[in-house]
């Protein structure tokens, strides 16, 4: 057994023979342990991004901790699940190192974890696009997804690109970045698992940090990507502040007929990171799946899913 899988195996071991009383205690202790720069840096961080859950020093509460030790200890078998099924060693060494991260504070084996070879989704190694490419790009933001794209893989290397944002500012920037490149739609609506409305809510911070929901002061439209786009879909990416897992869910079509490939953020809660996977492996079995890692060594944010369908060359 290599020192990976080895790792793996003992901090899973650790997870199912403890309780969760003692998983949160011992994730407590670390946090006790690191300095109070980085407390407090954690502290408005999470303050800041109301994704995981809240951490109030002053006041007793370490909601973020708990939640994540829940996770840990509810889920470690579909972590291992995870770990079984991951592609490469790169993808199972980050793996442990957000888990190992989440239960005591390991900054050093995240940092090693960091991508510094490729863009942000675009693993060369793993990700092969063509000029027949068909790519959604859900969360486009100001285009920086798609410029990097063009990049890497040259801008006559495509058929049809799709950019869906929801922000007006975001959205205007995104067309003028984008306006010189043919055969770009741009889609200003939320995508989920259904046609109607929806809200979303405005990041005080960024407006790349807004959050679509079910109710509150910006109504926007939503739909789904069956039902918004009837070719055929080579290659989606998702970064939508946590609404990816209905995005999935409303792609179901596209994902079981045409597998294209998926660019999927699964760090927007303590969930995805499993969760996504097993959705993916419960619509259409055949994928292969990778994570790759674009953050800091503090906390992990920035965690990319790519899941490759195996026979994907042979329909090209």
């Amino acid at each position: 057994m290599n020192i990976i899988d080895n790792n793996f195996k003992m901090l899973s071991n650790i997870i199912k023979n403890s309780s969760l009383e003692d998983i949160y205690q011992n994730i407590r202790n670390g946090f006790n342990r690191i300095g109070p720069d980085i407390q407090e840096g954690l502290e408005n961080y999470f303050d800041k991004f109301p994704y995981w859950g809240k951490i109030k020093r002053n006041n007793g509460i370490y909601e973020e901790l708990y939640y994540r030790a829940k996770s840990l200890k509810e889920h470690i078998d579909d972590y291992v699940w995870l770990y079984d099924k991951l592609g490469d060693y790169r993808s199972k060494k980050l793996l442990f190192a957000i888990l190992n991260n989440w239960y005591q504070f390991d900054f050093a084996t995240l940092n090693t974890s960091i991508e510094k070879n490729y863009p942000h989704y675009f693993d060369l190694d793993l990700v092969k696009c063509t000029e027949k490419e068909v790519f959604v790009d859900l969360g486009a933001y100001t285009g920086d997804t798609v410029i990097d794209y063009l990049n890497y893989y040259g801008a006559d290397n495509y058929s049809k690109i799709y950019c869906y944002e929801i922000t007006d500012d975001s959205f205007l920037v995104l067309k003028n970045n984008l306006c010189y490149y043919p055969n770009i739609n741009f889609v200003k609506k939320a995508v989920s698992n259904e046609i109607g409305k929806l809200y979303f809510l405005k990041s005080e911070v960024d407006d790349s940090a807004n959050m679509v929901t079910g109710s509150g002061d910006i109504e926007i439209d939503s739909t789904t990507i069956d039902e918004d786009i009837k070719e055929c879909i080579s290659m989606i990416k998702m970064d939508i502040e946590g609404s990816e897992v209905k995005a999935l869910e409303g792609a179901k079509s596209h994902i079981i007929n045409d597998h294209p490939k998926l660019l999927i953020s699964v760090y927007h809660n303590h969930d995805d990171l499993w969760k996504i996977p097993k959705m993916i492996e419960e619509m259409c079995s055949g994928y292969k799946f990778y994570l790759r890692y674009y953050g800091n060594n503090i906390f992990p944010t920035e965690t990319v899913l790519i899941a490759i369908y195996e026979n994907k060359e042979d329909l090209i």
